[in-house]
């Protein structure tokens, strides 16, 4: 994972409907742009948001694909709490991990 000095991205357009946190989630998800802490923590914070909202993607999900969200999650947490900086060795490990505890959120996800 790279230091927050490292960690400024270029988002790019996802067109003018785009809202800023669209463009972020897609950033995070779909850039070839190593992840850097405050990514991980950002994309934690807002998987957290959107179940405490039980968001209705979510609610649609079955049950073995919330467990599977809520492992990666897991996964996720603990690799930021463990290695703190060491994301640099697992940076597609991380970004598959990431993805698959954000299943159902994004809109290519929905269709």
């Amino acid at each position: 994972m790279h230091s927050a000095r490292s960690c400024q991205h270029s988002v790019q357009s996802l067109g003018t409907s785009a809202s800023p946190t669209q463009k972020k989630l897609h950033h995070i998800i779909n850039s070839d742009t190593p992840l850097c802490r405050e990514d991980v923590v950002w994309i934690l914070e807002y998987i957290k948001k959107k179940v405490a909202e039980e968001d209705p993607h979510l609610l649609d999900l079955s049950q073995p694909r919330l467990l599977q969200n809520f492992r990666f999650f897991a996964e996720v947490a603990l690799m930021l709490i463990q290695r703190r900086n060491g994301f640099d060795q697992e940076p597609d490990r991380l970004k598959k991990w990431v993805a698959e505890a954000s299943y159902g959120l994004f809109e290519q996800e929905r269709r």
